[in-house]
C-alpha cells in the first residue's frame, strides 16, 4: 500500500518580535495591510468569516476561522475551492517568534495540486518576509503588489 502525502505549502520565518506582537500582526487587518492584503473586513476570530481584498489585483477571498489559540495557532479555510491554512506561532528566546504557515487541501489533479502548493509556498514566503520587514524595521516592502506587476505575463 502506497502512502501519499497531500501536497502542502510550507513557509517559516524567525521574526525578532514578541509572540503577542507577531500574532496581532496576523489577526488585526490594520497591521496586516502593511505587508499583505490591502483591505480586511475585521479581525480574525474563532467562528468568524472575514473578507480580505487585494485591490491592486481586483481579487478578494473570505477567510473562515475554525480555531484560534491566542499567541499559538490560527486555523482557517479560504479560497475557492477552499483550502486549509494553519499559522503556528512559536515563542523563541530573546523576544523572538518563529512563524510557520502550512496550506493544504488543494483540489484538482495531482499535478494541479502540486502547482497550487508551489504557488502558495511562494506567496506565503513573501508574506512572512514582508511581516518580518514591517515588524522588525517598520518597512513596507510592497512584496505582494510587486509580485505580479502590470505588463508581465503570469506564469
Amino acid at each position: 500500500m502506497e502512502i501519499r502525502e497531500t501536497p502542502t505549502a510550507e513557509a517559516g520565518m524567525l521574526i525578532r518580535r514578541p509572540v503577542a506582537e507577531v500574532f496581532e500582526a496576523i489577526v488585526d487587518p490594520a497591521i496586516t495591510t502593511k505587508f499583505w492584503f490591502t483591505h480586511g473586513s475585521g479581525r480574525l476570530d474563532s467562528g468568524k468569516a472575514v473578507r480580505w481584498e487585494w485591490r491592486m489585483y481586483g481579487v478578494s477571498t473570505t477567510a473562515n476561522v475554525s480555531e484560534i489559540i491566542k499567541d499559538e495557532k490560527i486555523v482557517m479555510q479560504w479560497s475557492d475551492p477552499p483550502t486549509t491554512v494553519i499559522w503556528t506561532f512559536t515563542e523563541m528566546p530573546d523576544d523572538a517568534t518563529f512563524l510557520e504557515v502550512r496550506n493544504f487541501g488543494f483540489a484538482g489533479t495531482a499535478d494541479e495540486q502540486v502547482k497550487e502548493a508551489i504557488g502558495s509556498t511562494g506567496g506565503f514566503t513573501l508574506v512572512l518576509a514582508g511581516a518580518k520587514a514591517w515588524l522588525e524595521q517598520g518597512l513596507t516592502l510592497g512584496l505582494i503588489g510587486d509580485r505580479h506587476p502590470k505588463g508581465v505575463a503570469a506564469n
